[in-house]
């Protein structure tokens, strides 16, 4: 795996690709797209072929508004994709599972995942922090205020980026008292923030980064503020979620969490093309 340790470290500067693969009937992009096991794997192969660092695998939609679902049923939709992936892929990109349930991170690092990606930051289930820790496994700490069905009904930012920051830094600062050894951040953008929310955040990345000061995933791809700001629906997205991209990349950021594999690393080769050595500074 291309710039990690097997254990999810970084060992260059990066930014690497995730690539998404929601096993879910009602995610806002690609829901029902790769309910079969077979479908999903095909994808996660053809994403990693494509240039994916690593595959974070969701089995329940945290799209704003998206009701919970029952551990076991994730866990049943989570755990056969895992297993497949961890076969075909044979150590060439890492594998994540998305959620904030511990039984369900368990169960998945149980069967090959190597990371796990929880959207509330270790807030929902505080347990998921000790899962990670006893798998050794990296913690990525989304910032989510609430549940997807709730988080935007008021969060009520009066500043939101020094708030994301000190909210993030509490989310990590818990992390690593639980015993995780490698943590990770995430904004949240488009968790519970407006569309001029979602800007400051985009905007000052390289201070939420410094300020967090562990590496940082940022996802923006497809997502509602950027059919706001253009007009454009869930599947005419491409061109904006480039141009997010592209500003993330300038800003430092390690990990870039995405659907479309290839336009993504585009990205990233021009940027880094152009700013070189000075991105992350």
């Amino acid at each position: 795996m291309d710039g990690f340790a097997a254990d999810g470290r970084l060992l260059s500067g990066g930014p690497c690709l995730v690539g998404v693969l929601n096993l879910t009937p009602d995610s806002f992009s690609d829901g029902g797209r790769f309910a079969d096991v077979t479908a999903a794997v095909d994808c996660g192969v053809a994403m990693v072929q494509a240039g994916a660092h690593w595959i974070d695998i969701g089995g329940e939609s945290t799209r704003p508004g998206a009701r919970a679902v029952d551990a076991g049923e994730e866990i049943a939709r989570v755990v056969p994709v895992v297993v497949a992936l961890t076969k075909a892929l044979a150590g060439r990109a890492l594998l994540s599972v998305d959620t904030y349930k511990a039984s369900t991170a368990r169960a998945a690092l149980d069967a090959g995942a190597n990371v796990v990606n929880d959207v509330s930051g270790g807030r929902l289930d505080p347990d998921i922090l000790a899962v990670a820790a006893a798998f050794g496994a990296p913690v990525v700490l989304g910032h989510m205020r609430g549940t997807p069905l709730t988080m935007m009904d008021g969060a009520g930012f009066k500043d939101v980026v020094p708030e994301v920051i000190a909210e993030l830094q509490a989310c990590v600062a818990a992390a690593k008292g639980a015993g995780c050894r490698h943590v990770w951040a995430d904004p949240g953008i488009g968790f519970g923030k407006g569309l001029h929310e979602n800007l400051a955040l985009l905007r000052n990345l390289s201070a939420v980064r410094r300020a967090v000061a562990v590496p940082l995933m940022v996802g923006v791809s497809r997502k509602r503020f950027l059919g706001e700001l253009t007009g454009q629906p869930v599947g005419a997205r491409g061109y904006a979620t480039a141009a997010a991209l592209a500003m993330a990349v300038q800003s430092g950021v390690n990990a870039l969490r995405v659907h479309d594999i290839a336009p993504a690393r585009d990205v990233v080769t021009i940027v880094q093309a152009v700013h070189g050595a000075r991105l992350g500074q």
